[in-house]
C-alpha cells in the first residue's frame, strides 16, 4: 500500500504508539516515523522485535517507566526530548500500546508545547483493544455488553486510585479492563466486591499481550487471588472483568 506521509523534520518529535507488542501491529504512519528518525527514545514497553527492526542509521535510547524498577523520572524523559529536538534531531518518542490511553503521552506532549517544539502524535493500537483480541477476548460483543470502562491499576503514587466512585464504575460498566493492576490485585478485587461485582463474574490475566510470551489465566473475580499465586504471571498484564470472558472458549485464536 502506498500513502503519502508527512516528513518526520529535524528539530521535532513525533509522539508514536508501537501497540501492544506483535511488529505487525505497528501503522503505517509508525513505521515510517521509525524509517525517517535519527534518535529514538523508547518505553519499557515497546517490543524487543520492533527495536530490533529500527533502522541501523538512527541511536536508539531506551527511557522506560516500570513499576517497582528504578526507572527515569518523567521530568527526565521530557527533558531529554526538548535536548534531541533543540539538537537538531529527528526525534521519535517510542511508546507501547498508545501514546494518550495511560501512556504519559500528553504530560510528554505538553512538555513540549510549552518549549514551543514541533509534535506530532501518532495513535498506537492500546493494549486493551489488541491485547485482548489476540487473547481471544472481545472488547465489546453484542450478547456481553453495551458498555467498557478502561481503568489505570495504580496512580502516580504506585496507589489504586480512589479518584473516583467504584460504585458507579460496578453499576455503570459490563466490561472492565485493568491496566497495570497486576500489584495491587488483593485492592482491586475487595474494591469491586464491596462495590457490588459477583464473586462468580468472569475474569481473565492476559500477561505480556501480543508479544511470544504471553500467558492468559481465566478465573473468576472471586478465584483471582488464589489463582495467581498459584500461577504467578509477570507485569505487564491486563486484568478484564465481565462476560466477554466466556467468549474467549471460541475465540482463542492465537499462538504465540
Amino acid at each position: 500500500m502506498k500513502a503519502e506521509l508527512p516528513p518526520l523534520l529535524p528539530g521535532s518529535v513525533w509522539l508514536v504508539g508501537a501497540g501492544p507488542g506483535d511488529p505487525g501491529l505497528l501503522t503505517l504512519l509508525a513505521a515510517h516515523a521509525l524509517d525517517q528518525a535519527d534518535h529514538v527514545v523508547h518505553d519499557a514497553l515497546v517490543d524487543a522485535r520492533i527495536i530490533a527492526g529500527i533502522p541501523a542509521g538512527a541511536v536508539v535510547e531506551s527511557m522506560g517507566k516500570r513499576g517497582g524498577a528504578t526507572s527515569p523520572h518523567q521530568t527526565e524523559i521530557t527533558a531529554r526530548l526538548v535536548e534531541l529536538a533543540r539538537a537538531g534531531k529527528k526525534v521519535v518518542r517510542l511508546k507501547g500500546g498508545d501514546p494518550f490511553v495511560f501512556g504519559r503521552g500528553a504530560e510528554e506532549a505538553l512538555a513540549l508545547a510549552d518549549a514551543a517544539i514541533p509534535f506530532r502524535v501518532v495513535p498506537g493500537i492500546s493494549a486493551g483493544i489488541g491485547g485482548l483480541a489476540y487473547a481471544g477476548i472481545p472488547a465489546t460483543a453484542k450478547q456481553c455488553n453495551s458498555t467498557l470502562a478502561f481503568i489505570t491499576g495504580h496512580d502516580q503514587d504506585g496507589d489504586v486510585p480512589d479518584g473516583f466512585d467504584w460504585n458507579a464504575l460496578a453499576k455503570g460498566a459490563e466490561v472492565i479492563v485493568f491496566y497495570m493492576g497486576l500489584r495491587k490485585v488483593d485492592t482491586l478485587v475487595a474494591r469491586l466486591l464491596a462495590a457490588g461485582r459477583k464473586p462468580d463474574e468472569l475474569m481473565a490475566v492476559v500477561s505480556r499481550a501480543a508479544t511470544l510470551e504471553q500467558k492468559v489465566l481465566e478465573t473468576t473475580l472471586g478465584r483471582l487471588e488464589a489463582d495467581l499465586a498459584a500461577t504467578p504471571l509477570a507485569a505487564p498484564a491486563l486484568l478484564v472483568l465481565g462476560g466477554v470472558v466466556a467468549l474467549r472458549a471460541r475465540l482463542d485464536w492465537w499462538r504465540p
